[in-house]
């Protein structure tokens, strides 16, 4: 069995929202290679940096998590020329989380004066501590 990883995808709440409901998840606005990362049974958070896409207000917050349900990506035509890449995600039941509560207990925000940096990638790896401390967060009955 391999081991299980752990992902943060970074997009605005409002895009999020859209991926809760329909049961998938995209990364940098839907390219192949960062949809290949995650293997089934991963784990997924997002962050969104801002309430809309393009607008200035922020969010600031963790607003979902959710494991990955299905082995490789598949891709959709979003509209005539946009076709982006996918996965499909079993979304939890989670409150969002505001990222300035943990800044301190995350590793993987190495300035924790200029923590927005870690961010800006759209997609990366964390381990399990920082997963586990999100979760607390997001999910604090939970047993993960």
């Amino acid at each position: 069995m391999p081991k299980l990883r752990y992902w943060i995808g970074v997009a605005s709440r409002e895009h999020v929202r859209l991926g809760v409901k329909g049961g998938f998840a995209q990364f940098s606005h839907g390219k192949l290679a960062p949809a290949k990362r995650p293997s089934q049974g991963d784990w997924v958070i997002y962050y969104s940096p801002k309430l809309k896409f393009g607008e200035a207000e922020p969010c600031q917050k963790f607003v979902a998590i959710g494991r990955v349900i299905d082995g490789e990506p598949f891709q959709v035509e979003q509209f005539p020329g946009f076709k982006p890449w996918r996965r499909k995600i079993r979304y939890e039941r989670a409150a969002e989380a505001d990222i300035y509560a943990i800044i301190e207990r995350l590793s993987f925000i190495k300035s924790k004066t200029k923590w927005g940096a870690a961010f800006r990638f759209g997609f990366f790896e964390i381990n399990k501590s920082d997963f586990t401390t999100i979760v607390k967060r997001m999910m604090p009955h939970s047993s993960r």
